[in-house]
């Protein structure tokens, strides 16, 4: 089934602003404060990811999710201090996201 949108119903996005119009021809960027994320080889096909599949966020919290299910089933005795260490470290920050997360709900 097609996806089909009634005017003012949603998912329009342009973004106004008159510096651009006067800057952008030159390629220059003005602004209080700019964000560069970093070059990507295909910044449309990463927009798309972003719109269609999760947020930076999203993917990275996946990415520790599955990672703290690997870790808790697998032996860590065979581990150096410094590798153990950074398990644990690991393992506090998702912690610490979980908080976040429980006290933002």
């Amino acid at each position: 089934m097609p996806d089909f949108k009634l005017p003012l119903s949603g998912d329009v996005i342009q973004a106004i602003n008159p510096w651009n119009w006067v800057f952008q021809p030159q390629g220059g960027q003005f602004g209080l404060v700019n964000i560069n994320l970093g070059r990507s080889a295909n910044p449309a096909l990463e927009q798309r990811i972003l719109d269609e599949v999760g947020s930076y966020g999203r993917q990275l919290g996946r990415i520790g999710d599955a990672l703290e299910v690997l870790l808790d089933n697998i032996k860590l005795e065979k581990l150096d201090a410094g590798e153990r260490k950074a398990i644990e470290d690991f393992r506090f920050q998702l912690e610490q996201v979980k908080r976040v997360k429980e006290q933002g709900a």
